[in-house]
């Protein structure tokens, strides 16, 4: 046969295809485009699943005929069973046995290209022949050693089809290593290993496992790790003729506790640099391997040491070609490998017509993007998809999702959602679109989940004081925090001591103040009372357990009373032991050291004759949430809708008919312990059940089930102290919530909020009402308010000090200049004087920056080392850190606070500093820097290699 195009007869030539799949098909496409005859051939090992693997635009391709290898056959035998079936062709048609003639035979697929090189060099046509030491060129071990051979830079490496061929090799070498069967197509079973014992299961199982095409491995290559940038070189060659038709950058990042996911690939100039470096290293590749003809993928490492072999794919770019419409813009509009391919080996004088390298610059903008899921969850819809659709720089879009199927973090590229390829004669509208699609992902706007009950709880002490890490239910929590860590700043003196000096009494050191369950903050309000001189003795109240009791502020250390009293069967007989406890000192005060101390300390402070709100009447259950909402609805104000019951039936009802979303909670439980969001029936009726089911925070068990209505708005706080019904406004606080791996509140940090804007002259307004509603006179306040679009409306109001172990006071004392809550509640109960000299607002500007970050994981696993703790010790505006996750600890992503990983005070004067200190922590939280985990080995799939789902064009594309 003729090795020259001229003499060939397009109609009455027939192309061989070997095992066409992927990219495959469209070089076969392209071929039958052009007037050519195309014939499959399938080799033994290539399954039936991977022959449906045809790119949704080559759906309608025919073949002249298809021959299926036989176990036995030899070449002879395959020609004549090729040759036969050309003759039925022609006979069908009316021609003679010999109307077709055979002039090429290409590999259609990685898993082609052995029989492509062999079957080529015996019919005679152009070829690459299988002689000798390029007979097992597709070998990455073989590659590796003729490349060293060249004089070229090439992979430490090691192969066997035994263990025992490599033990040394895995034994000597540093980790990570990358093992892989010498002979699979691109990177089927790939991966990376961390240790000797991952390294060594991962040899046995690829010797045990099929080839994503078939048949089984026979040999296992080990290599070095290389680190740097990956490239692809594509080239399609002519006798000896190299011409580079497009080179890539993989854009891989670490997220979601990976190092390695792949964002995308971006074309690179041929006149780059790096371009300069690998075109000349990746043709004397090919060199070395004997590639002469036809199209190749050359995967590249840019090491410190210059561009090192990954492996050579003597093949097509793969991924379905999705990435043929983005390359001929590229290159003006006129080719791809695709159609250089078909050149090099059918049409000799237009393959020497097309330019050496790409052109300079290259002709449009683009780039193919890996999509990456922060969320996990069953897929209920896909609306970012069709938002991608409509973008101006959208070209193609293939899901990996559907409707109904399991999504999860993005961590390699078999997790990833999909790609798409964007492509604009604007740069900025192309980085416009491209971030627009990044957004998408952080904020979870890709997919619409199935829906399930999501917690609300809000921050307390308890957030970040599970020393396991471990993600468990609120009551089965272990609050002794043995994991728990608490990091101070060691040079800024500006926040040690008080800045605002208290005196004592002159009688205090004869006076007692009851504190009903101290801790938290409460514990803060106890130490700050004995700093002036008085002693305190502690109520314990019936239920509040003794693993509560153990809930101390680090910073406080060991608490001390003058007395421990626990509370009696009734109201007269706790008087009497408190008396007795208090012998000769006067009782002046009774304060609630915590949430579950507020209706005991309401009660006794009216017996005891001391400062008091008062427990009488409709008062008597002011913390109920329910009667709080009826409260503040009877003052005429904005209340929640909601209903309350004992059981389903209390509720039912409301729970058919009001608008879900519904809050779920119990009415007396502390703080936000058990509120849940459902989005059904069915979630609330479980949650409801759950409720009763379940022992609280605080101890004890719920007694009854508040639904409420969901509010819509940023969520408050508002912190007061009062004296005898004149309300102060310590701080306002805004909470920065939003959606981040696949929830939709998770909390990242607690803003101070101007005084004297006007967000918080409402809300500071509305919350004094809110106060006088529940005749709530003295003491301090939590008050938790959501501003909706029709004005500010209660949550809760919290008849208490802030919670969360008060490590917002050293922030709340600078912002004010001096004081916090803190303070103005011992001034409240024992001081009138500093009481009245306090400010009935916060300083407009306040006195310097900052705010409470919280710690959100995008990763998941063992803890190993904390690098982040350290750099975050270092950042100028630092004051404190709290956290339950240290080295040993399983982390695991942040979707609500059970799972927050701690939390950091920031201040400074500077609020740029404050600023770019936050930026710095987010940015390691984004990029897995918090934490060293326990490296997991992973598949590392290159990204032509990824089977998608389907495709969705353009309408103003053509592929072609």
């Amino acid at each position: 046969m003729s090795n020259s195009p001229t003499e060939f007869i397009p109609s009455q030539s027939v192309i061989l295809i070997v095992d066409p799949y992927s990219t495959g098909c469209m070089v076969a496409q392209e071929i039958s485009k052009r007037g050519y005859q195309i014939m499959a051939i399938w080799t033994k090992s290539f399954s039936d699943e991977m022959k449906t693997h045809v790119p949704v635009s080559c759906k309608d391709l025919t073949y002249l005929a298809q021959v299926q290898d036989v176990e036995g056959w030899n070449l002879k035998d395959l020609e004549k069973a090729v040759k036969e079936a050309a003759a039925s062709a022609a006979i069908k048609i009316g021609k003679n046995r010999d109307f077709y003639t055979i002039v090429g035979c290409i590999a259609g697929g990685e898993a082609g290209v052995d029989m492509a090189d062999a079957f080529s060099e015996y019919l005679g046509v152009l070829s690459n022949g299988a002689q000798g030491e390029y007979a097992n060129r597709r070998d990455k071990k073989v590659q590796q050693d003729l490349v060293r051979q060249a004089g070229l830079r090439a992979v430490r490496q090691a192969c066997g089809s035994k263990f025992e061929e490599v033990e040394d090799f895995l034994k000597s070498e540093s980790y990570p290593v990358v093992l892989k069967p010498t002979d699979s197509a691109g990177s089927d079973g790939v991966k990376l290993c961390h240790t000797f014992e991952e390294a060594k299961k991962h040899f046995h199982y690829l010797l045990t496992v099929e080839a994503v095409n078939g048949g089984y491995n026979e040999q296992v290559l080990c290599q070095e790790f290389l680190k740097g940038k990956e490239y692809v070189v594509d080239h399609v060659s002519r006798n000896g003729v190299h011409k580079t038709v497009m080179v890539w950058v993989y854009d891989k990042r670490p997220r979601n506790g990976s190092q390695f996911v792949y964002f995308g690939m971006l074309p690179i100039d041929p006149m780059s640099e790096e371009a300069k470096a690998l075109i000349p290293y990746t043709r004397g590749v090919l060199d070395a391997l004997g590639m002469k003809h036809g199209p190749s993928h050359g995967e590249i490492i840019m090491t410190e040491s210059g561009p090192c072999l990954v492996e050579m794919n003597c093949r097509a770019h793969g991924g379905d070609g999705n990435w043929a419409p983005l390359a001929r813009k590229l290159t003006g509009g006129k080719y791809c490998q695709i159609e250089a391919t078909v050149d090099a080996y059918l049409e000799g004088e237009e393959f020497h017509k097309l330019p050496d390298v790409p052109p300079s610059p290259l002709k449009a903008h683009g780039l193919e993007v890996n999509l990456v899921s922060y969320s996990k969850g069953k897929v209920k819809s896909m609306p970012g998809f069709d938002v991608i659709k409509r973008l101006p720089s959208f070209v193609w879009l293939s899901p990996a999702a559907s409707v109904g199927s399991e999504v999860t973090f993005t961590v390699d590229l078999i997790t990833s959602p999909g790609c798409c390829v964007l492509m604009n004669d604007d740069p900025e509208i192309l980085d416009k679109d491209l971030n627009f699609i990044r957004y998408l992902e952080e904020i979870n706007g890709l997919f619409v989940y199935e829906t399930k009950g999501e917690s609300l709880a809000r921050p307390t002490a308890a957030t970040f004081g599970v020393g396991s890490g471990k993600k468990l239910h609120r009551r089965d929590l272990s609050l002794d925090r043995p994991g728990l860590m608490r990091i101070m700043s060691v040079d800024r003196p500006e926040l040690r001591g008080g800045l605002m000096k208290r005196f004592t009494t002159v009688d205090a050191s004869k006076e007692v103040v009851v504190v009903v369950d101290p801790y938290s903050t409460g514990c803060l309000v106890v130490q700050e009372i004995q700093s002036r001189g008085y002693k305190v003795i502690a109520l314990w109240t019936k239920g509040f357990s003794e693993e509560m009791k153990t809930h101390i502020p680090l910073h406080c250390g060991t608490m001390s009373y003058h007395a421990e009293v626990s509370e009696g069967d009734n109201p007269g007989e706790t008087q009497r032991e408190l008396y007795k406890a208090a012998g000769a000192l006067r009782i002046v005060a009774c304060i609630a050291g915590g949430e579950a101390g507020v209706d005991t300390a309401d009660v006794m402070s009216e017996r005891l004759l001391v400062r008091t709100n008062g427990a009488k009447g409709v008062f008597a259950n002011r913390r109920d949430k329910k009667v709080q909402q009826e409260l503040v609805k009877a003052a005429g104000l904005r209340s929640i809708r909601q209903a309350a019951g004992k059981t389903i039936s209390d509720v039912e009802d409301f729970l058919r008919k009001e608008s879900y979303p519904l809050v779920l909670k119990p009415t007396d439980s502390a703080g936000t312990d058990g509120v849940k969001l459902c989005h059904n029936y069915e979630e609330a009726k479980d949650h409801f059940d759950a409720l009763f089911e379940v022992e609280a925070v605080n101890g004890g068990y719920n007694t009854e089930v508040l639904c409420q209505e969901f509010l819509r708005g940023k969520e408050y706080v508002v912190d007061t102290v009062s004296r005898d019904g004149e309300h102060k406004t310590m701080a306002v606080w805004v909470y920065d919530k939003r959606p981040a791996n696949g929830a939709a509140f998770v909390y990242f940090g607690m803003l101070p909020v101007d005084s004297g804007s006007t967000e918080a002259k409402l809300l500071v307004n509305y919350c004094h009402k809110v106060l006088d509603a529940l005749a709530l006179k003295n003491g301090p306040a939590h008050v938790e308010i959501i501003m909706t679009p029709s004005g500010p409306c209660l949550v809760e109001v919290n008849c208490r000090a802030q919670g969360g172990d008060g490590n917002w006071r050293p922030l709340a004392r600078r912002l004010a200049g001096g004081y916090s809550q803190v303070e103005a509640t011992v001034d409240a109960y024992l001081d009138k004087k500093a009481f009245q000299l306090l400010p009935k607002m916060p300083p407009s500007p306040a006195k310097a920056f900052g705010q409470e970050v919280m710690l959100v994981s995008h990763a998941e696993g063992q803890v190993i080392g904390t690098p982040g703790y350290d750099i975050i010790k270092t950042l100028p505006s630092f004051v404190s850190m709290e956290t339950g996750v240290g080295i040993g600890s399983y982390v695991e992503h942040t979707v609500d606070l059970l799972t927050c990983v701690g939390s950091v005070i920031l201040v400074h004067d500077d609020k740029e500093i404050v600023d770019k200190d936050i930026a710095k922590i987010r940015e390691m939280e984004k990029n897995n820097e918090l934490f060293e985990l326990k490296s997991k080995s992973r598949l590392m799939n290159a990204m032509s290699t990824l089977k998608l789902q389907s495709l969705s064009f353009s309408e103003n594309d053509v592929m072609v």
